[in-house]
């Protein structure tokens, strides 16, 4: 499988603090892969690092088969699209004009506002002026500026933070799209559920080191303790070990009528991040 991005013995050093410690990873092409750190990790440091605003004290990085020296080029930035904390917008023109500028400055046809204000949830807002706009509906459009071109690659630095939960579902159903049609997403997120529904890999960021990294499922299946978890209609919650013993109390809780749920022990990603750093993903 093809790499769109290759990062191998990645160090950065800021004075006397290394945040970010001989970190090495691929994302392959068409994937979406989340990066996952509380705040101070050096996610956002390593996004930067990736799309030229920061360089790299040691290491090799190659993003779209080009290497950092090439980050500054705009044969670079044409392919890639960035939502990150320096994300910035045009507060005293309208939403339809900040995206109008966007697509001259990308080269993209002016018939792509329409669609991705639709993806964003902004088609009624289109000529409203951006001062007047919520945090949640600015980060829509910073999102919107970031795809408008319909980059290769995208990368996003907690997209969807400041939004309520029926637009965060709207804009997971639009990266999920866009994935498909063939764009790498490269993402960090402290939203666990987020990174569940939508990476097909994480990586756990912690102290400037990943500490984990693989799909999701096999995640939580690696840090399951397999057993079962049992409740009642009389009330009881009951853990019973996943072995051959236990096999005919569970059928028996099944034949006699007397269990409302029942589920496996599947953690969260939040709870293998604290189990493996002992610390929360806030």
């Amino acid at each position: 499988m093809e790499n769109t991005i290759e990062v191998n013995g990645l160090r950065k050093v800021f004075g006397q603090n290394e945040a970010i410690k001989q970190v090495s990873f691929n994302v392959e092409k068409g994937e979406i892969f989340g990066l996952l750190g509380p705040s101070g990790s050096g996610k956002t440091t390593t996004i930067k690092i990736l799309t030229g605003e920061l360089g790299q004290t040691t290491g090799d990085v190659t993003v779209l088969g080009m290497d950092s020296k090439q980050f500054g080029t705009s044969g670079f930035k044409s392919k890639i699209g960035i939502l990150s904390d320096n994300s910035s917008l045009y507060e005293r023109l309208t939403v339809y004009d900040n995206l109008k500028l966007f697509c001259k400055l990308y080269n993209a046809p002016l018939t792509e506002i329409d669609v991705i204000l639709k993806e964003v949830n902004l088609e009624e807002e289109r000529t409203k002026t951006v001062s007047k706009l919520s945090k949640g509906m600015k980060q829509r459009v910073l999102l919107a500026k970031a795809l408008i071109h319909k980059p290769e690659l995208v990368f996003l630095d907690e997209p969807t933070s400041a939004l309520d939960p029926a637009n965060m579902a709207q804009i997971h159903r639009g990266l999920q799209r866009l994935n498909e049609a063939g764009t790498t997403i490269f993402l960090t997120t402290h939203n666990m559920e987020e990174a569940t529904v939508l990476c097909d890999r994480v990586a756990f960021l912690h102290n400037g080191e990943i500490q984990e990294m693989d799909s999701p499922d096999t995640l939580r299946y690696k840090y399951s303790t397999h057993a079962f978890h049992v409740e009642t209609f009389d009330g009881d919650k009951l853990v019973i070990e996943n072995n051959r013993d236990n096999a005919d109390q569970i059928r028996d809780l099944i034949a006699n009528g007397s269990v409302k749920a029942i589920n496996t022990d599947n953690p969260t990603l939040g709870q293998i991040f604290l189990k493996i750093t002992g610390k929360e993903l806030v």
